[in-house]
């Protein structure tokens, strides 16, 4: 098809191209960073792909990005020999923002520029901040391997279409040149730009070339012809030595490799020799991306054999709960033609992946030693990934308990800021267990009528309301010799919490309340497997308990949200005899008033801690006739 054609952007293409042109502009000069990291990708493409298949070179093997200006035209040129796009890739990749979490991204938006710049900035724009200078671009390209007709010819003024069209191009790659608005002159200036692309990409390991200025000769003698000259150093950063690698050097490479445009939290850089040579080069990034729980979306870092790229997304060379490491890892040992499947079974990729996951864990171990407000940023983004490990990576899964955090009672807010470390050094004397709470929600947790006891007592509790939080009690049973105990499961057992008094006398009351006992598990036969008098409550009338071994009500409601079919398991009801409601109940005569105030008292229990009423109308009628029979 050779016509030119009129298309319509993708709807988030148009209302990206608007809220980046305005919210990006004070940053403007990342575009040139953007296209040129583009290019690049370009070229890594083909270098791969032309293992297999040499031809693709067709006789240009040199990989190099060139940067022209032309100031009478006022454009600006970024031309790459790289793989280069067929018609339909440039419809793909150019007209469509082909990412999850699009929805996520816009719904987030707030309107306010400055926090709108840093989301759009998270996001990833690419190509697209082209239009931060440009009022039109135009894109060449063709794919290697096309023949020369095949190339396709791009244009938009990035207001809501663009036109496409087939041309011929004699060389494979892309070029872009952009029509720059009034305002943007400064760009058609040689030093401007090679100041831009030292900032920004002198990482990059291709040559990128600028034509050069020679000094015009002496006498008569002609000036001597403009050739291209590299700008950047185009050696592959991570293979230098550390010694010659600035800090901004290193975050430039991760804004990069990652396509963020903020600063990385820490990095870690190091040459393995041994059994296994590589070289890895690992950031944690400092926000999480918007697909971050996408599990349709690959993840993992850069792969690369002895300097050539081999994959994007290497997810078997980090673990899943690793997934927001961004980095490269570049083997002297693997074959350039491994494939995915090979790295499913490889040995040699496993001891790599072990090797990255120590200095990874370093690194966090490090920053909460050392940097505790960089690990509460890192906590907050990651936190709840890395929680996974703790059933993912048996081999490392002290290590990981001791990186993770919890809110608790110790200040009751909303913080998870307390280590399991920080809680055993806090524990009172004769206390042998790390007590822990889960439920749907923080203030769930919080205001659970479980904790009652142990504020009397001032024994600390983590209250947890992450949705993760059951795999983690479930995986994650002792820390540090002390056993972790749900206050809300089996029967409460504080040990030396308690002295002989204490106890003699809960004895005395459960023989006092024996028939009440009785008469209450009659009545709610249907609802509960057992009632007994607790030991947990102060100011509640009663509470709900899962068995020791058994399912918790949380992770119950949690597997049934997620669709899955669970066998409901009766609790046990727990009543405080000191409740003046309780002690109303035990003098009651009517059985069927019994009953009625029994169920009221277990719907309450189940309200408190989170659960849903089977009939909502009834609990309503029970209770407006107590309130009736209260005001007569």
């Amino acid at each position: 098809m050779s016509e030119k054609q009129t298309l319509g952007f993708q709807a988030e293409v148009k209302q990206l191209l608007q809220l980046m042109i305005h919210s990006l502009y004070s940053n403007k000069e990342i575009f040139l960073r953007e296209l040129v990291s583009n290019a690049s990708d370009a070229a890594d493409k083909l270098r791969f792909e032309a293992i297999a298949n040499p031809a693709l070179y067709e006789d240009d093997a040199e990989l190099k990005i060139r940067i022209t200006f032309d100031a009478d035209a006022r454009t600006l040129t970024i031309a790459d020999n790289g793989i280069g796009m067929s018609r339909d890739e440039v419809i793909e990749h150019i007209g469509t923002i082909a990412k999850s979490g699009t929805r996520a991204f816009f719904d987030s938006l707030t309107g306010d520029a400055r926090k709108d710049a840093n989301l759009i900035g998270q996001f990833g724009v690419g190509f697209y901040s082209a239009f931060i200078v440009a009022d039109r671009v135009t894109l060449t390209t063709r794919r290697a391997g096309l023949p020369a007709d095949a190339g396709v010819r791009w244009e938009s003024a990035g207001e809501g279409e663009y036109s496409i069209e087939a041309v011929d191009k004699a060389g494979r790659g892309t070029e872009i040149v952009l029509h720059l608005r009034e305002d943007e002159g400064e760009l058609l200036n040689d030093w401007r730009l090679r100041s831009i692309l030292r900032k920004y990409s002198d990482h990059i390991a291709i040559p990128i070339e600028m034509l050069s200025t020679p000094e015009a000769a002496d006498g008569d003698e002609p000036a001597p012809a403009a050739v291209f000259e590299p700008v950047n150093q185009a050696s592959a950063l991570w293979a230098r030595p550390k010694s010659e690698i600035s800090d901004e050097q290193y975050r430039e490479f991760y804004k990069h490799v990652a396509h963020d445009f903020e600063d990385p939290l820490a990095w870690t850089h190091a040459r393995v020799e041994g059994r296994q040579e590589y070289t890895e080069l690992l950031y944690i990034p400092s926000r999480a991306p918007f697909d971050l729980w996408d599990r349709e979306r690959k993840h993992g870092v850069k792969l690369y054999v002895r300097r050539v790229f081999i994959m994007d997304d290497a997810d078997k060379l980090m673990p899943l709960y690793l997934r927001f490491v961004k980095g490269v890892i570049d083997s002297a040992d693997l074959s350039l033609n491994v494939s995915r499947e090979i790295l499913q079974g490889s040995k040699d990729i496993d001891a790599i992946r072990a090797g990255c996951v120590k200095k990874v864990l370093g690194v966090l171990e490090d920053l909460a030693s050392n940097e505790a407000d960089k690990y509460a940023t890192f906590w907050q983004a990651f936190g709840n990934v890395l929680k996974e490990g703790i059933g993912e990576d048996f081999a490392n899964k002290d290590r990981i308990a001791r990186l993770l955090r919890f809110a608790s009672t110790s200040n009751d807010s909303n913080v998870q800021n307390v280590s399991l470390a920080d809680y055993v050094a806090r524990m009172k004397d004769g206390q042998d267990k790390i007590y822990y709470i889960t439920a749907d929600s923080f203030a769930a947790a919080k205001n659970s009528p479980h904790l009652e006891v142990f504020r009397k007592k001032g024994v600390e509790v983590l209250l947890l309301s992450d949705r993760v939080d059951e795999w983690v009690t479930g995986h994650l049973t002792e820390f540090d010799g002390k056993a972790l105990v749900s206050v809300a499961k089996g029967e409460l057992d504080l040990g030396q919490l308690e002295d002989e008094a204490e106890k003699e006398a809960q004895k005395q009351v459960e023989e006092t309340l024996q028939p009440l006992i009785e008469r209450v598990g009659k009545a709610l036969t249907e609802q509960v497997r057992e009632v007994r008098v607790t030991h947990r409550l102060t100011e509640s009338p009663a509470c709900l308990v899962a068995s020791e071994h058994g399912m918790s009500t949380h992770l119950e409601r949690l597997l049934k949200s997620a669709g899955q079919e669970i066998e409901h398991q009766k609790p046990v009801l727990e009543l405080n005899p000191a409740h003046p409601l309780v002690k109303k109940l035990d003098a009651e005569q009517s059985d069927t008033r019994f009953g009625e105030l029994a169920r009221v008292l277990f719907d309450q229990a189940l309200l408190a801690e989170g659960g849903q009423l089977d009939d909502p109308a009834s609990f309503v009628r029970r209770v407006n006739s107590l309130m009736l029979e209260m005001a007569a």
